[in-house]
């Protein structure tokens, strides 16, 4: 007997997908290019995943009366990691995963242009009776002369022949460090690009560099594909946790997203992906170990084991990246199981470790890391710091994505700065509650120093008592609806909330 498969539609998408019976409703979505947000994973944990269930009912389960009130369960709202598919179901989907607000400008430093991929034109002389050196022979000779070692793979040689006689032995060598990436007919050291890739958990950053110039030629950045699969890297290596092809799904989103970005770059630029040579990637330990198809389980439980952390050189296409099919991937270092080789790339591009006075890098992303040092000495340790600013661990925690506060003023108002310009406040993100924060434990730190010691010096015993936090009075607002369309992006109108205790956790 063939099993019938199920209809499901989702609202306002009017995408509709034919699903086996017991499939979720956060599954089926997320196979048909709806990936509906979620910071745990799926487990049933953030609450962050609800949908309405509108036709063909889902009984509610023990996470649902967890995470949801309810007067929502009543409404037919589930939490679509939970809710499986039996009968043809209509849902409506009220947020999607979207693009978070990346950094794509960093840091400018004057460094000495040393690329690892170089081209070299080469006039090689023609082969004769008198000079029956292969072809192989007489390229390494020439860049032998101009001061380059080569080694080259069969799959480049196989160019070769076919090269030199069709450029009448007019060539250009391209090499990333020794190895033999390409020969070019005709004189082609006017194009030579690379591509660096900040392989984040929650965002993926791509930058096409001109060789040449040392400058960028265009940046773009967007959600890794991993995102459904749970907000933070406990959550991706559980999911690898459950065997080869899980290990090999999460490689496959993570490539695709890097391959989706190559494309907008070489659309954005002209470049084609002929002329791009090498591909730099760094990331934490998880995200390098599960690009490249390797089990990231012994990170999960200690003494936290990576397979490797030695920086790495691996032909593109192994992978499946899609430059220069002779190109090459390198990684750098990590530190550790949890200070990766993103932190090694920003110790290097700030220089924390080449000045004597002593200087804090902080990485504030979905994996936290902090660097403290000097030339002389340099620590390193990290912790999980997405969740707690952006999953299930703030109320009204939410990625930097459009209707995120991104930034906050104190002041006799609070005025309030959110991605997308003039868009009712949907939550807040990392860099929000830092600036929310901040100013309440300095305005803390005022009150204490006026407590104890007047502007003449001599101590006072007046105690005044702080007012509340801006934190917890934005988090008050974000939870009274009625409110929302006062604190778009200028300050409110009218009385200012007052304290509720216990409305911010984490």
């Amino acid at each position: 007997m063939i099993q019938r498969k199920l209809e499901v539609t989702y609202l306002p998408f009017d995408r509709t997908t034919r699903v086996p019976p017991g499939t979720t409703v956060f599954s089926a979505a997320h196979w048909i290019g709806l990936p509906i947000d979620s910071t745990c994973g799926g487990r049933g944990t953030c609450g962050k995943c609800k949908v309405r269930v509108i036709r063909g009912g889902a009984d509610a389960e023990t996470a649902d009366h967890r995470q949801l009130r309810p007067a929502e369960i009543a409404d037919g709202w589930r939490l679509s990691c939970q809710a499986r598919i039996y009968q043809d179901m209509t849902c409506e989907v009220p947020q999607l995963l979207r693009v978070p607000k990346a950094a794509t400008m960093g840091l400018g430093r004057l460094v000495i242009l040393d690329p690892n991929v170089r081209k070299v034109y080469l006039e090689l002389n023609e082969p004769s009776m008198e000079d029956q050196r292969s072809d192989v022979a007489r390229l390494k000779d020439a860049l032998t002369d101009e001061g380059h070692g080569m080694v080259a793979g069969v799959s480049v040689l196989r160019t070769v022949p076919g090269v030199f006689r069709e450029a009448g032995f007019r060539v250009t060598a391209v090499l990333a460090g020794e190895h033999l990436v390409a020969v070019e007919p005709g004189d082609t050291t006017g194009d030579c690009y690379g591509v660096a890739f900040d392989v984040g958990t929650t965002t993926l950053v791509g930058t096409l560099m001109n060789l040449r110039t040392g400058m960028a030629a265009s940046v773009l950045s967007t959600l890794n594909g991993q995102a459904p699969f749970g907000a933070d890297v406990i959550s991706r290596i559980s999911h690898g946790m459950n065997g080869p092809d899980a290990i090999q799904e999460l490689q496959g989103a993570v490539v695709a997203t890097m391959n989706t970005i190559l494309a907008e770059l070489y659309r954005d630029t002209g470049v084609s992906p002929q002329q791009t040579y090498e591909a730099v990637v760094v990331g934490n330990v998880t995200m390098l170990h599960l690009l490249f198809g390797i089990d990231p389980t012994p990170l999960s439980m200690a003494p936290f084991t990576p397979a490797f952390m030695d920086q790495l050189s691996i032909e593109a296409r192994e992978v499946g990246l899609e430059i220069h099919p002779h190109g090459y991937i390198q990684t750098l270092p990590a530190l550790g199981a949890y200070v990766g080789a993103d932190i090694v790339a920003g110790v290097l591009a700030t220089g924390v470790v080449r000045e004597d006075r002593l200087r804090v890098f902080v990485d504030v992303g979905t994996n936290g890391e902090i660097v403290l040092g000097s030339a002389q000495r340099a620590l390193a340790t990290a912790a999980p710091a997405g969740p707690a600013f952006e999953g299930s661990q703030i109320k009204c925690g939410m990625r930097a994505t459009v209707g995120a506060i991104e930034g906050v003023q104190l002041g006799d108002r609070v005025e309030l700065q959110v991605i997308g310009g003039d868009v009712r406040a949907e939550g807040i993100c990392g860099s929000g509650l830092v600036d929310a924060v901040a100013p309440g434990a300095a305005v803390r730190q005022g009150i204490d120093r006026d407590r104890d010691q007047g502007s003449d010096g001599h101590p006072r015993r007046d105690r005044r008592r702080p007012r509340p936090g801006p934190a917890r009075r934005i988090v008050r607002f974000l939870s009274e609806p009625g409110k929302r369309e006062d604190h778009r992006p200028r300050p409110a109108r009218g009385r200012r909330p007052h304290h509720r205790g216990g409305q911010l956790r984490g």
